[in-house]
């Protein structure tokens, strides 16, 4: 199992805060950027870990159930949060 830091989200389109990551990418595992239901099947498999890191606080990922179906959020401090957001866009 590995513990893979998130660097990067592809959003399509980036700006519309109502539309879905639908990519998410960083470093380890050779650069990974895997499609967010490879991520979501990962994390409900146990086969890999994911989070992101802001002014060295780190916040896990995990898929949280919608009213449009599975999605990824990050968790910290016990608090629902938008680090995935704020991640610049994934180069291709």
């Amino acid at each position: 199992m590995a513990d893979l830091q998130v660097m990067c989200i592809n959003k399509v389109p980036r700006q519309d805060p109502h539309e879905g990551i639908t990519h998410l990418g960083g470093p380890g595992l050779s650069g990974w950027h895997w499609t967010r239901q490879r991520v979501i099947d990962a994390i409900e498999r146990n086969e890999h870990t994911f989070y992101t890191s802001a002014n060295g606080k780190r916040a896990d990922v995990a898929v949280v159930n919608g009213p449009n179906g599975k999605y990824v959020r990050t968790r910290a401090d016990g608090q629902w949060n938008d680090n995935l957001l704020a991640l610049p866009e994934c180069k291709g």
